[in-house]
Formats: C-alpha cells, structure tokens, sequence
C-alpha cells in the first residue's frame, strides 16, 4: 500500500471511531464469509462491521484517542463500528458469538471509556432502550398519581371535616331550638306568667 493510501485508510477509520458512539473489536479466526456476512446483517440497523488491518487500525485508534484496544489488535482482526443502539449491537455480537464460537469478543469503547469483553456481555444483557423508557415512563406516572393523590388527600379530609362539622353544628342549631322551645313550654305550663 502506497503512503497516500495509508493515509487515506487510517483517515477513513478515524473519521468511522469518531462517527461511532461506541466500537467492539473481535477476532474472527475461522469464520467463513457466509458467516461473517450473516453476522453484518443481523447488526446492520445499529453497526457496520469491517474487517481492518491491525495496524492502520492501531494508528487510526491513536488519532482518535482510543486507547481500549491496545495489546489488542493481533491475529484476523475487525471492528464493529456502532452508530446506533449500542446495547442491540452488542446482544447482536454475543448472541452471534454464542452460536459461532469462533468469533471472539476482543475489547469495546464506548462513549470514550474503554470495554472489556465482560462489560459487553453486561452491556449486551441490558433491556433496549425502548424497554428502559418505557419503564422510566411508568414509573413515572407511578409517580405522578402518587403525588397527585397525596395533593388530593388533605383537600378531601380537609371538605369531610368541614362536612362533619356542618353536620353536627346542623344537628346542634335544630336541637337548641326545640330544647329552647322545650323549655318555654314549661315555664307556661308552671304558671310562669306573673301579671
């Protein structure tokens, strides 16, 4: 390769590491490319997946200030490139790797902070964002009905105690008047007129 290729090369996969929220190198030793092309379409919404020589890539990740894959980039070497979910990419890598042994879960960054091949398989066991969300979103609205309820509930025993009161002081205004009328009636009756 000429060194304006090279650099060509290494410009192009530092501009794919800058694009890509997240990255996840894999060693696909054995892998046919029926096999390879199977996994690029299973992670095709949320990744590209190509195959890279080491050392552009290793000079590529230098550029861009990825450090993850150092001591790293040996052997059949390529990089999931992930611009979408990267939780999905990654439950696309595992699950194909379960089914695939061969292909090997190397090193990952994400947003900037280096991976290794358990913190993928944490990252691929994560619920999709769509799940998370909607989660968030009930239990929010958990939430919000609570504290709706706990605004409610002084207002509602504050009107039932104004109720009650309203009630007894009902009860009390028409019992003092027939207490009163009551008593009037005795007095007459005792012969309480002294003229």
């Amino acid at each position: 390769m000429a060194n304006a290729e090279k650099s060509a090369a290494i410009a192009e996969i530092t501009e794919k590491f800058r694009e890509s929220g997240a990255a996840v190198l894999t060693e696909y030793r054995g892998l046919t490319v029926a096999q390879l092309s199977q996994l690029r379409s299973s992670i095709r919404e949320h990744a590209t997946y190509a195959v890279l020589k080491n050392t552009l890539t290793e000079r590529a990740a230098k550029e861009a200030g990825i450090t993850a894959f150092d001591g790293h980039l040996q052997g059949p070497s390529a990089i999931a490139f992930i611009t979408g979910d990267p939780v999905e990419a990654a439950k696309g890598l595992r699950d194909f790797a379960k089914a695939h042994p061969l292909l090997v879960i190397k090193a990952g960054v994400l947003d900037g902070k280096p991976l290794g091949p358990e913190d993928i398989t944490k990252l691929a066991d994560l619920e999709s964002r769509e799940v998370l969300l909607a989660k968030l979103a009930g239990a929010m609205k958990g939430s919000l009905t609570k504290a709706a309820y706990l605004f409610v509930a002084p207002l509602s025993q504050t009107a039932r105690v104004v109720d009650a009161l309203r009630q007894k002081l009902e009860e009390q205004g028409t019992a003092t008047p027939a207490a009163a009328a009551d008593e009037a009636t005795t007095d007459v009756a005792e012969g309480g007129d002294e003229s």
